[in-house]
């Protein structure tokens, strides 16, 4: 029986083949695939329409039907920009076997708000965190670098810390556990430098850095890797790769190097649970397995609805095996934060 991942490779080869309008439908059908909550066997089987999951129209559905009774051959042959994605459906059905995994989970470690390029409030993505009974969340605005995505500068960020703090004041005030840490997603260039001053970073609970740019290039990127884990104001590499599903495959690296290398310096590998991104990826997460690396789970969540993209990381690192305490999510708020404070006094920061 076709899976959901099976049916996003078949709607993306249709998006391919056609043109116009229908190649648009089929490409996004293909990237929606990917959120179906139920595998598309299970609402068939209960003789309901595959209207009822999202992008799916009554051409495309007649398509996916045809599909299901009569399954191609080649399904298996994924090409590289399409391959090794989850499903949320995937993703819950595996979580519910192994229930205690996801119960380990005190907190999302990468999100946007209206700051940058998310639509959502601060508290707006706290009152989401909190009906998911999370201990913490860390609020990734965009740094300044990074225009397109409304970055914020330096101003901006400690007046955004202000706005975290009265908040965090106000949720203890009405007995609300989550704490909402203030912290950012830092535009790394390729020589692994940040472009905010070293004074606003160490005023952060935690620092995310990634790289925007530059993410189509096919020649080995090591020692790119190597000098932004060095970089002594970040805590975190977030979506590594920088892959984007059907859109572009992602940096290449001797990847055994940089795990150890992080695992050298403490420091923690993103899998960001974005749909699109799943980065690091089951294979790569893998090697990191290997080398007992941290790994940490950010949602990318620009919109408050979107937190429930952790479950395909949570996915990700249990198919990978990782151990639990090397899920720095799995870590209370005082482990947290003595781990971002240890990474911190073994890499004195220069001003």
């Amino acid at each position: 029986m076709l899976s959901n991942t099976d049916i996003a490779e078949l709607l993306a080869r249709e998006a391919e083949s056609a043109s116009g309008i229908l190649s648009r439908a089929f490409r996004r059908a293909a990237r929606s695939a990917f959120l179906w909550p139920e595998e598309v066997a299970d609402v068939l089987a209960q003789n309901r329409s595959l209207t009822e999951l999202r992008a799916i129209g009554p051409f495309i559905e007649k398509q996916i039907r045809h599909w299901i009774d009569k399954p191609p051959r080649s399904i298996s042959r994924v090409p590289a920009i399409r391959r090794d994605f989850i499903s949320l459906a995937e993703a819950r059905q595996l979580l519910a076997r192994k229930q205690a995994w996801a119960k380990k989970l005190r907190g999302d470690l990468q999100m946007h708000s209206r700051w940058s390029d998310g639509s959502g409030t601060i508290a707006e993505m706290a009152d989401a965190a909190t009906h998911r009974s999370y201990e913490y969340i860390a609020i990734t605005d965009h740094s300044k670098g990074l225009k397109i995505a409304g970055g914020i500068n330096e101003h901006d960020l400690e007046r955004q810390r202000a706005e975290i703090a009265k908040l965090n004041t106000a949720l203890r005030k009405t007995g609300t556990k989550v704490v909402v840490l203030c912290s950012l997603e830092m535009n790394l260039n390729t020589c692994g430098e940040g472009d905010m001053s070293p004074e606003c970073l160490s005023a952060l609970d935690i620092v995310l850095g990634s790289f925007h740019s530059s993410l189509r290039r096919v020649e080995d990127q090591t020692e790119r890797y190597l000098t932004a884990l060095r970089n002594p104001h970040i805590q975190i590499l977030g979506h590594p790769r920088g892959r984007i599903y059907n859109f572009r495959i992602g940096l290449s690296a001797d990847w055994p190097r940089v795990f150890a290398e992080a695992t050298k310096l403490d420091k923690a590998l993103e899998v960001d649970c974005y749909p699109d991104r799943q980065d690091l990826n089951v294979n790569l997460l893998k090697i990191g397995r290997e080398h007992g690396t941290r790994i940490s789970l950010g949602t990318d969540a620009h919109h408050p609805w979107q937190l429930e993209f952790v479950e395909l990381g949570l996915a990700a690192a249990l198919k990978a095996k990782i151990p639990a305490d090397r899920i720095v999510n799995f870590m209370s708020i005082e482990e947290l934060k003595s781990w971002i404070q240890d990474v911190r006094d073994r890499h004195p920061r220069t001003r």
